[in-house]
């Protein structure tokens, strides 16, 4: 490890060109912490911001059931953790896991002493599982899920796969699939507890806020949710191209003979790549307006044809604002983002093809009319127009989403028990 630690700087280096947040405590990252720490605290990992979100679901059950608990998060990525710094209270502890090296994971053990851990959803480390088995440090796989995709991925390294998932105390699984395939890998799982998203509340002023923009707009609006790289040029090369077709009066049941005035707001996935969104928007011809520069008062700028979201906790706002979502990462072979969120809101989804990260959720929210999915970008883009055209369906499918959201809680308070009965002391 010492001998690659050069290589290991720099890329931070690098990373925290673009964020910052990659540049705050280094020396974590390697197993060295500098300040006390309080033994016996109940330890979180969420490597990254949709973990961390998943996480703040469960830290609030656990609060509600141990007031006085004291918390340890860890994060890989710097939007984690700005997300998980949210979530402090005093007496908590928020730091970087270490690289997976055994001196790194012994430096962080020897130093935070946790009484119980809960990796979020899918990070499952050789060295740092097998240290926490040797050490008596009840260490759980929550909110888990491994996609098709994923097990194939691991059962080619099955030798270090198989005893990383073995050394797990427990695994609570989302779904009965997730169940299965995990247990292919040797995991023990207790149970299957749900999804904790399905528990998130959106924040409700931030969602009356977006729903009072859209009446006070009076046009329908389509949001691209959470859009990952490469998936925003493809939706602005179809726009462009029904702009012109629509301009030459050839519009092939275009855009804006579908839904007249519909507005297209953009969220990307990662914000560090608001800025270039925003170039890519105004390279393919349009007037480009930021939510940075909105009023809270006033909402969107009304002159720009494509909107862009680059702000970080306000999705419900967005959501509220919108009448239909494009589901990010479903339009190119990413695995699809969260789409329980978007439900929750009352916001109906379009996805792509590629939804493996989330099969389940895709599949009943589908069937429960909360999303319709669609084989390429050209298809969402006319969806979303076609939802919005239907006389009575975005309200059906609104409604269809709440009820989709509903139906599915109950995992934070079974994950929260659970986890708090792995922390108990032992007689």
């Amino acid at each position: 490890m010492s001998g690659a630690q050069p290589l290991l700087r720099r890329k931070l280096r690098r990373r925290g060109e673009a964020e910052p947040g990659y540049l705050e405590a280094v020396d974590e990252r390697f197993g060295r912490y500098s300040g006390p720490a309080r033994p016996g605290a109940l330890w979180i990992h969420a490597v990254s911001l949709g973990e961390t979100r998943a996480a703040a679901i469960l830290v609030g059950a656990l609060r509600r059931r141990e007031p006085g608990l004291r918390l340890l998060l860890t994060h890989g990525t710097a939007t984690g953790r700005a997300e998980g710094a949210r979530l402090l209270r005093e007496g908590d502890t928020q730091a970087w896991l270490p690289w997976d090296t055994p001196g790194a994971v012994a430096r962080f053990l020897d130093h935070f002493r946790p009484c119980a851990g809960a990796l979020m959803e899918t990070e499952v480390w050789p060295n740092l599982t097998a240290a926490c088995a040797r050490r008596g440090v009840p260490l759980a796989l929550a909110n888990a899920r491994l996609s098709a995709k994923s097990l194939g991925q691991a059962l080619r390294i099955a030798a270090l796969a198989r005893p990383a998932y073995g050394a797990l105390a427990a695994v609570w699984a989302q779904t009965e699939a997730d169940a299965q395939r995990l247990a292919q890998v040797g995991a023990r799982v207790s149970g299957v507890f749900g999804n904790l998203k399905f528990d998130a509340q959106p924040d409700a002023a931030l969602l009356d806020r977006g729903r009072a923009w859209r009446q006070a707009l009076g046009q329908p609006v389509v949001m691209f949710a959470s859009s990952r790289e490469g998936e925003e040029a493809e939706f602005f090369r179809v726009l462009q191209a029904d702009r012109e077709l629509a301009h030459a009066g050839r519009a092939r049941g275009a855009i804006d003979a579908t839904a007249p005035g519909v507005r297209w707001l953009v969220v990307p996935r990662h914000p560090q790549r608001f800025d270039e969104v925003a170039a890519l928007a105004a390279q393919a011809g349009f007037r480009v307006s930021r939510r940075s520069g909105w009023s809270d008062l006033a909402g969107p700028a009304d002159a720009a044809e494509i909107w862009i979201g680059d702000s970080l906790g306000e999705m419900p706002l967005y959501y509220g604002l919108a009448d239909v979502a494009l589901l990010g990462g479903s339009f190119a072979p990413l695995g699809g983002q969260n789409l329980i969120e978007a439900a929750a809101c009352g916001c109906p989804v379009v996805m792509g093809p590629h939804t493996f990260n989330f099969a389940e959720a895709a599949q009943l929210a589908e069937a429960a009319g909360a999303a319709v999915r669609v084989g390429s970008m050209d298809d969402g883009v006319r969806q979303a127009a076609d939802l919005l055209a239907g006389t009575g369906r975005p309200a059906a499918s609104a409604q269809a989403a709440l009820a989709f959201a509903g139906a599915h809680r109950g995992a934070a308070e079974r994950t929260a028990r659970a986890l708090l009965e792995l922390a108990a002391p032992r007689p």
